[in-house]
Protein backbone atom coordinates (compact mmCIF):
# COMPACT_ATOMS: atom_id res chain seq x y z
CA UNK A 1 0.00 0.00 0.00
CA UNK A 2 1.72 3.47 -1.00
CA UNK A 3 2.55 5.73 2.00
CA UNK A 4 1.34 9.41 1.88
CA UNK A 5 5.07 10.50 0.65
CA UNK A 6 4.61 8.16 -2.68
CA UNK A 7 0.72 9.21 -3.30
CA UNK A 8 1.89 13.04 -2.81
CA UNK A 9 4.39 12.18 -5.59
CA UNK A 10 2.24 10.19 -8.05
CA UNK A 11 -0.63 12.80 -7.77
CA UNK A 12 1.60 15.81 -8.41
CA UNK A 13 2.76 13.37 -11.23
CA UNK A 14 -0.60 13.76 -12.88
CA UNK A 15 -1.08 16.91 -12.84
CA UNK A 16 1.60 17.61 -14.99
CA UNK A 17 -0.19 15.44 -16.98
CA UNK A 18 -3.41 16.65 -16.97
CA UNK A 19 -5.29 18.71 -19.58
CA UNK A 20 -5.78 22.19 -18.70
CA UNK A 21 -3.13 23.15 -16.57
CA UNK A 22 -2.85 23.68 -12.96
CA UNK A 23 -1.86 26.60 -10.43
CA UNK A 24 0.31 26.06 -7.33
CA UNK A 25 0.99 29.04 -5.15
CA UNK A 26 4.06 29.64 -3.06
CA UNK A 27 4.10 29.25 1.33
CA UNK A 28 7.03 30.37 3.32
CA UNK A 29 6.02 28.53 6.47
CA UNK A 30 3.73 26.04 7.72
CA UNK A 31 1.31 28.61 8.74
CA UNK A 32 0.74 29.92 4.47
CA UNK A 33 1.04 26.61 3.78
CA UNK A 34 -1.70 25.27 5.51
CA UNK A 35 -3.82 28.23 4.17
CA UNK A 36 -2.93 27.83 0.98
CA UNK A 37 -3.62 24.12 1.15
CA UNK A 38 -7.52 24.94 2.40
CA UNK A 39 -7.60 27.37 -0.31
CA UNK A 40 -8.46 24.55 -2.66
CA UNK A 41 -5.19 24.22 -5.08
CA UNK A 42 -4.76 21.09 -5.74
CA UNK A 43 -0.40 21.07 -4.87
CA UNK A 44 1.46 24.19 -3.26
CA UNK A 45 5.27 25.30 -3.65
CA UNK A 46 7.59 26.57 -1.21
CA UNK A 47 9.33 29.54 -2.07
CA UNK A 48 13.27 30.31 -0.85
CA UNK A 49 12.48 34.00 -1.10
CA UNK A 50 9.63 34.18 1.30
CA UNK A 51 11.62 31.32 3.49
CA UNK A 52 14.80 34.06 3.71
CA UNK A 53 12.55 37.44 4.15
CA UNK A 54 11.11 34.80 7.08
CA UNK A 55 14.97 34.86 8.55
CA UNK A 56 15.34 38.63 7.99
CA UNK A 57 17.83 37.52 5.02
CA UNK A 58 17.93 38.58 1.93
CA UNK A 59 17.16 36.95 -1.53
CA UNK A 60 19.09 35.92 -4.88
CA UNK A 61 22.59 37.10 -5.73
CA UNK A 62 23.80 37.28 -1.99
CA UNK A 63 27.83 36.94 -0.98
CA UNK A 64 27.64 36.85 2.16
CA UNK A 65 28.22 33.49 4.18
CA UNK A 66 25.47 35.12 6.96
CA UNK A 67 22.65 36.52 4.52
CA UNK A 68 22.55 33.15 2.66
CA UNK A 69 20.03 30.94 3.67
CA UNK A 70 21.16 26.95 4.20
CA UNK A 71 20.34 24.09 3.25
CA UNK A 72 19.69 22.78 6.68
CA UNK A 73 17.81 25.90 7.18
CA UNK A 74 15.59 25.43 4.12
CA UNK A 75 14.92 21.92 4.86
CA UNK A 76 13.75 23.22 8.15
CA UNK A 77 10.91 25.20 6.72
CA UNK A 78 10.58 22.45 3.82
CA UNK A 79 9.55 19.79 6.13
CA UNK A 80 7.31 21.79 8.60
CA UNK A 81 5.20 22.45 5.21
CA UNK A 82 5.17 19.28 3.91
CA UNK A 83 3.99 18.48 7.22
CA UNK A 84 1.06 20.77 7.59
CA UNK A 85 -0.36 21.25 3.55
CA UNK A 86 -1.49 17.57 2.91
CA UNK A 87 -1.44 17.95 -0.44
CA UNK A 88 1.89 17.87 -3.01
CA UNK A 89 4.54 20.20 -2.44
CA UNK A 90 7.20 21.27 -4.67
CA UNK A 91 10.00 23.44 -3.38
CA UNK A 92 12.56 25.91 -4.95
CA UNK A 93 16.14 23.91 -3.98
CA UNK A 94 18.00 27.05 -5.48
CA UNK A 95 21.00 25.71 -7.39
CA UNK A 96 21.17 22.08 -5.21
CA UNK A 97 23.12 23.51 -2.54
CA UNK A 98 26.34 22.56 -4.47
CA UNK A 99 28.04 23.05 -8.13
CA UNK A 100 28.85 19.45 -8.61
CA UNK A 101 26.20 16.54 -10.01
CA UNK A 102 26.95 14.92 -6.21
CA UNK A 103 25.62 18.12 -4.27
CA UNK A 104 22.33 18.03 -6.81
CA UNK A 105 22.03 14.41 -6.19
CA UNK A 106 22.41 14.24 -2.57
CA UNK A 107 19.72 17.22 -2.17
CA UNK A 108 17.11 15.84 -4.16
CA UNK A 109 17.32 12.63 -1.88
CA UNK A 110 17.00 14.93 0.91
CA UNK A 111 13.72 15.76 -0.76
CA UNK A 112 12.18 13.12 -1.14
CA UNK A 113 12.86 12.10 1.81
CA UNK A 114 11.39 14.81 3.38
CA UNK A 115 8.29 13.95 1.69
CA UNK A 116 8.21 16.72 -1.21
CA UNK A 117 6.49 15.79 -4.54
CA UNK A 118 8.78 17.68 -6.84
CA UNK A 119 11.53 20.37 -6.54
CA UNK A 120 13.43 22.45 -8.94
CA UNK A 121 16.83 22.77 -10.00
CA UNK A 122 18.16 26.12 -11.20
CA UNK A 123 21.52 27.04 -13.81
CA UNK A 124 22.31 30.07 -12.31
CA UNK A 125 25.71 29.98 -9.74
CA UNK A 126 24.60 30.91 -6.30
CA UNK A 127 25.89 34.28 -5.34
CA UNK A 128 27.37 35.12 -9.09
CA UNK A 129 26.10 36.93 -12.16
CA UNK A 130 26.57 33.78 -14.51
CA UNK A 131 24.92 30.40 -15.62
CA UNK A 132 27.22 27.36 -15.00
CA UNK A 133 28.17 25.79 -18.08
CA UNK A 134 25.81 24.21 -20.16
CA UNK A 135 27.42 20.88 -19.81
CA UNK A 136 28.06 21.39 -15.92
CA UNK A 137 24.41 21.91 -15.88
CA UNK A 138 23.34 19.45 -17.71
CA UNK A 139 25.33 17.14 -15.66
CA UNK A 140 23.47 18.36 -12.35
CA UNK A 141 20.56 17.71 -14.06
CA UNK A 142 21.19 14.10 -15.38
CA UNK A 143 22.64 13.60 -11.86
CA UNK A 144 19.63 14.71 -10.03
CA UNK A 145 17.38 11.95 -12.58
CA UNK A 146 19.34 9.51 -11.90
CA UNK A 147 18.70 10.01 -7.79
CA UNK A 148 15.82 9.78 -8.46
CA UNK A 149 15.16 6.75 -10.30
CA UNK A 150 17.62 5.06 -7.44
CA UNK A 151 14.80 5.87 -5.41
CA UNK A 152 12.29 4.47 -7.15
CA UNK A 153 10.15 7.91 -6.90
CA UNK A 154 7.69 9.85 -9.00
CA UNK A 155 9.47 12.74 -7.76
CA UNK A 156 9.06 15.57 -10.31
CA UNK A 157 12.20 17.36 -11.40
CA UNK A 158 12.27 20.92 -12.74
CA UNK A 159 14.69 22.26 -14.28
CA UNK A 160 14.81 25.93 -14.07
CA UNK A 161 17.15 28.32 -16.70
CA UNK A 162 17.73 31.66 -15.54
CA UNK A 163 18.69 32.97 -19.25
CA UNK A 164 15.65 35.11 -19.55
CA UNK A 165 16.70 36.94 -16.13
CA UNK A 166 19.92 37.53 -17.14
CA UNK A 167 19.95 38.63 -20.88
CA UNK A 168 16.46 39.53 -20.83
CA UNK A 169 14.98 38.95 -24.71
CA UNK A 170 18.54 38.46 -26.03
CA UNK A 171 18.48 34.91 -23.71
CA UNK A 172 15.06 33.57 -25.36
CA UNK A 173 16.98 31.23 -27.33
CA UNK A 174 19.38 29.72 -24.96
CA UNK A 175 16.70 29.30 -22.60
CA UNK A 176 14.60 27.04 -25.52
CA UNK A 177 17.98 25.22 -25.95
CA UNK A 178 19.09 24.62 -22.57
CA UNK A 179 15.43 23.61 -21.63
CA UNK A 180 15.10 21.01 -24.08
CA UNK A 181 18.52 19.69 -23.20
CA UNK A 182 17.39 19.23 -19.72
CA UNK A 183 14.67 17.77 -20.79
CA UNK A 184 16.69 15.31 -22.44
CA UNK A 185 18.70 14.42 -19.37
CA UNK A 186 15.65 13.90 -17.54
CA UNK A 187 14.22 17.02 -16.33
CA UNK A 188 10.02 16.53 -16.20
CA UNK A 189 9.33 20.36 -16.25
CA UNK A 190 11.16 23.25 -17.47
CA UNK A 191 10.79 26.72 -16.58
CA UNK A 192 12.01 30.34 -17.10
CA UNK A 193 11.22 32.71 -14.84
CA UNK A 194 10.68 36.25 -16.53
CA UNK A 195 8.39 35.07 -19.06
CA UNK A 196 4.99 36.10 -18.48
CA UNK A 197 4.66 37.93 -22.02
CA UNK A 198 1.83 35.64 -23.56
CA UNK A 199 2.66 35.70 -26.69
CA UNK A 200 6.29 34.64 -25.32
CA UNK A 201 4.58 32.00 -23.42
CA UNK A 202 2.81 31.07 -26.61
CA UNK A 203 6.31 30.31 -28.27
CA UNK A 204 7.92 28.62 -25.36
CA UNK A 205 4.96 26.43 -25.17
CA UNK A 206 5.91 25.47 -29.14
CA UNK A 207 9.50 25.04 -29.16
CA UNK A 208 10.23 23.42 -25.24
CA UNK A 209 9.32 19.76 -25.33
CA UNK A 210 7.72 19.15 -22.22
CA UNK A 211 5.22 20.75 -19.69
CA UNK A 212 6.41 24.11 -18.71
CA UNK A 213 5.91 26.01 -14.90
CA UNK A 214 5.55 30.10 -15.32
CA UNK A 215 5.86 32.17 -12.80
CA UNK A 216 3.86 35.41 -11.92
CA UNK A 217 4.41 38.10 -10.12
CA UNK A 218 8.03 39.13 -10.85
CA UNK A 219 7.88 43.11 -10.05
CA UNK A 220 4.63 43.23 -11.49
CA UNK A 221 0.66 42.70 -10.33
CA UNK A 222 -0.35 42.18 -14.17
CA UNK A 223 -0.99 38.69 -16.02
CA UNK A 224 -3.86 36.77 -15.72
CA UNK A 225 -3.29 32.54 -14.67
CA UNK A 226 -6.21 31.18 -16.76
CA UNK A 227 -5.06 33.20 -20.14
CA UNK A 228 -1.87 31.63 -19.15
CA UNK A 229 -2.75 28.40 -18.92
CA UNK A 230 -5.06 29.02 -22.29
CA UNK A 231 -2.21 29.28 -23.91
CA UNK A 232 -0.66 26.06 -22.81
CA UNK A 233 1.34 26.57 -19.41
CA UNK A 234 0.68 23.30 -17.66
CA UNK A 235 2.35 24.98 -14.47
CA UNK A 236 1.88 28.61 -12.95
CA UNK A 237 3.79 29.09 -9.80
CA UNK A 238 3.88 32.82 -7.92
CA UNK A 239 7.47 32.72 -6.44
CA UNK A 240 7.87 35.12 -3.58
CA UNK A 241 4.97 37.13 -4.36
CA UNK A 242 2.45 36.35 -1.68
CA UNK A 243 5.38 36.48 0.79
CA UNK A 244 6.08 40.08 -0.19
CA UNK A 245 2.70 40.87 -0.57
CA UNK A 246 2.38 39.73 3.30
CA UNK A 247 5.44 41.93 4.56
CA UNK A 248 3.57 44.74 2.62
CA UNK A 249 0.84 44.30 4.40
CA UNK A 250 2.63 43.83 7.85
CA UNK A 251 4.52 47.69 7.09
CA UNK A 252 1.26 49.52 5.80
CA UNK A 253 -0.43 48.23 9.25
CA UNK A 254 3.00 49.60 11.38
CA UNK A 255 2.63 52.67 9.48
CA UNK A 256 -1.12 53.50 9.93
CA UNK A 257 -0.96 52.89 13.15
CA UNK A 258 2.24 55.11 13.62
CA UNK A 259 0.90 57.62 11.79
CA UNK A 260 -3.03 57.37 12.43
CA UNK A 261 -3.10 55.71 15.93
CA UNK A 262 -5.74 53.74 14.12
CA UNK A 263 -6.12 49.74 13.43
CA UNK A 264 -8.24 49.73 10.26
CA UNK A 265 -6.09 46.59 8.92
CA UNK A 266 -7.77 44.65 11.29
CA UNK A 267 -10.76 44.70 9.44
CA UNK A 268 -8.66 42.25 7.14
CA UNK A 269 -7.68 39.85 9.75
CA UNK A 270 -9.00 36.00 9.76
CA UNK A 271 -10.75 35.63 12.95
CA UNK A 272 -8.79 33.54 15.20
CA UNK A 273 -11.38 30.98 15.72
CA UNK A 274 -10.98 29.99 12.02
CA UNK A 275 -7.22 30.03 12.19
CA UNK A 276 -7.60 27.88 15.79
CA UNK A 277 -10.34 25.43 13.77
CA UNK A 278 -7.70 25.23 10.54
CA UNK A 279 -4.40 24.55 12.42
CA UNK A 280 -5.88 22.18 15.08
CA UNK A 281 -6.90 20.45 11.74
CA UNK A 282 -4.14 20.35 9.86
CA UNK A 283 -2.03 19.58 13.05
CA UNK A 284 -4.21 16.16 13.85
CA UNK A 285 -5.88 17.30 16.92
CA UNK A 286 -8.90 19.70 18.23
CA UNK A 287 -8.21 22.87 19.76
CA UNK A 288 -9.69 22.64 23.62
Amino acid sequence: MPNRREEAACTFKSLHMAPGGFIMPNAWDAGSAAILAATGFPAIATTSAGIAFALAKADYGVTSAVQTVSREEMFAHIREIVQVAKIPVNADLEAGYGDSPRAVAETIIMAIEAGLAGGNIEDKIPGRPELYDEALAIERIAAARSAIDACGSDFMLTARSDTILQSGKSGIAAGIRRSNRYREAGADCLYLPGAADIDLVAVLTREIAGPINVVMGLGTASGNAHALLAAGVQRISLGGSIARAALGFVRRCAEELRDHGTIGFAEQQIPQSDLNALFAQVRGGTKS
